[in-house]
């Protein structure tokens, strides 16, 4: 009997199996500019860096950041948007042997401070606009390093950036801002030497990064991923699309570095294979079109609504995007009609990837072939195997066609949460194999459908979003008692973040205020998109509330009422 019949749905080339490279993240990079040398690696606002001038200024921040104390096994944080710095510092940290913690820099002060405080980071180097954020609610941190976007900027675009004029001041504020206390990026490099080559370097099996996630119980904590799990996932990458050609790729990288997708597709994956990767610190339509003309992209990892946007506008203005050969689309479902949009303007492929914060992120993927199958996640990565299995009984397989829960194994698999035994002890079981609390069918081609979700993870726009997280703040709220968050279908099919409210005795809702209260605490993506008030959440026997049936009431609600 065949246990992997997906196999046969693969892409000419691509092996069942792949060889995780010996060493480390750090040996990507090295490789790259002994290769690639010369080759631009980083394009930002046309302001570009070879593979050479990378690794230099990766081996002057690495020592810089030593003179700061930083050893191998330390914590270091990362609050840092999409920019040539935050790659420098990606590596710097690694190659000290050090750990990479990744933090969103929009986070409010109580996000960005539970994080700080389990991982206990004593050096943060941060936006020079949130560095004074972090200095403040880091209990642990000793030293902040500022980083100033506008110093990665061509000298053209610095030099307007000083023009006396409102809207270039307005421009200037939104990228930097005076960081009182904390360390200067620039001097740190300008005032180091490069690393000595005698400073040992970190091993395959040491921890590279602790990326937070909210796992299957919607508590963020961070998940302990490898030099060994990193590297795993980023040959799996380069095996999944043999049409890449090493050196001579361009990423965009409009995914936020500080996710788990962005980061191994960006970071570490297009470092892999030589690519030049183009940075966007968030992503714009306008911008992402204008670097397309100054320099095409020919691979784009992206989430559904940027292929939408990029599509739709390419169309409307003319514009060229026939250079990308390849996109793969993760971090929440993609509509086959998204799919249709984007190939026909682009003439490239378009598939789904599917995987978690806790396997680097990619398990499964459509294959980059006729193979494909729109609508579903794909099939297993290489090196990759499944289960389906009972939900309340993990260890036992369901038969044949029958729903059940997803159980992955591979070398991109964790090796737990960050001291949280008990609750690794509850997703990795015996063998490697991780729970991914969704439920999914497979057919007999190995193709997988994700059916439903028994984690009850919130994801918006490629965000993940805890609903406990936002159920605390709006309660908060003057006049709430008691709050469920749950995802409803949005118009766009994208899942929405709604928030049901019971009233104190006397109050009425003011859903303007309320959502007012929760953008004091949350980042803004999390903000639930409407508030609705009930008369009391179903809870069960223990008393937890039943948000699945929440979700039913207030869906049945907006079709009675034609909302959705």
């Amino acid at each position: 009997m065949n246990d992997r019949p997906w196999l046969a749905q693969y892409a000419d080339d691509v092996p069942a199996d792949v060889e995780v490279p010996e060493g480390s993240l750090v040996d990507l990079l090295e490789s790259a500019a002994e290769r690639f040398g010369p080759r631009t690696a980083l394009d930002f606002y046309g302001a570009t860096t070879t593979f050479t001038d990378l690794r230099e200024q990766v081996l002057r921040a690495a020592n810089g950041l030593r003179a700061l104390g930083v050893r191998r096994g330390d914590r270091v944080a990362l609050v840092l948007p999409n920019c040539p710095q935050h790659v420098v510092a990606f590596y710097a940290v690694l190659r000290l042997g050090a750990v990479v913690v990744e933090h969103n820099p929009l986070y409010t002060a109580r996000e960005l401070e539970n994080q700080l405080t389990d991982h206990g980071a004593r050096v943060v180097i941060a936006w020079d606009r949130v560095a004074p954020l972090a200095r403040e609610v880091g209990r642990d941190v000793e030293t902040v390093v500022a980083v100033d976007l506008t110093a990665a900027l061509p000298r053209l675009k610095r030099w307007a950036l000083r023009v006396p004029l409102p809207a270039v001041r307005r421009t200037r504020d939104a990228m930097t801002r005076p960081a009182p206390g904390a360390r200067s990026w620039d001097d740190l490099l300008r005032s180091a030497s490069p690393v000595e080559d005698s400073l040992p370097g970190p091993s395959g099996g040491d921890v590279a990064l602790l990326q937070y996630t909210g796992g299957t119980t919607g508590t963020p904590r961070g998940a302990i991923l490898t030099h060994r799990n990193l590297l795993a996932n980023a040959t799996q990458g380069r095996a999944w699309v043999p049409g890449l050609r090493d050196g001579e790729e361009v990423i965009f990288g409009v995914l936020p570095l500080f996710h788990a997708y962005g980061l191994t597709l960006c970071l570490t994956f297009a470092v892999s294979i030589g690519a030049t990767l183009v940075l966007f610190p968030r992503f714009d339509v306008d911008q992402v079109l204008a670097a397309q003309k100054r320099r095409p992209a020919t691979f784009l990892p992206a989430v559904p609504p940027i292929y939408q946007r990029l599509a739709a506008a390419a169309r409307e203005r003319g514009a060229d995007l026939t250079s990308i050969r390849f996109g793969i689309s993760g971090a929440m479902p993609l509509p086959p009609a998204v799919v249709q949009l984007w190939e026909s303007v682009s003439g490239g492929l378009l598939v789904e990837g599917y995987g978690a914060t806790e396997t680097s992120p990619i398990t499964l993927g459509n294959p980059v072939a006729p193979t494909r199958r729109p609508g579903t996640i794909g099939v297993p990565f290489p090196s990759t195997h499944v289960r389906v299995t009972d939900p309340d009984d993990p260890s036992r397989d369901v038969p044949p066609g029958q729903r059940g829960e997803l159980l992955v194994r591979g070398p991109q698999v964790f090796s737990g949460y960050w001291n949280r035994p008990e609750e690794t002890a509850a997703v990795l079981l015996p063998g490697g194999w991780l729970r991914t609390g969704d439920v999914v069918e497979v057919d007999d081609d190995g193709f997988v459908s994700v059916v439903d979700r028994i984690k009850e993870l919130i994801i918006t726009g490629g965000f993940n979003v805890y609903p406990s997280e936002v159920e605390d703040a709006l309660r908060l709220a003057p006049g709430v008692a008691d709050a469920a968050v749950v995802a409803l279908p949005g118009r766009d099919g994208a899942e929405e973040v709604v928030g049901a409210v019971v009233l104190a005795e006397g109050a009425e809702l003011d859903e303007d205020a309320v959502r007012a209260v929760c953008r004091e605490h949350l980042a803004a993506y999390k903000v639930p998109r409407r508030v609705l008030a009930v008369d009391d959440l179903p809870r069960s026997q223990i008393g937890k509330v039943l948000r699945r049936e929440v979700r039913q009431t207030l869906m049945e609600r907006d079709s009675a009422s034609g909302a959705v």
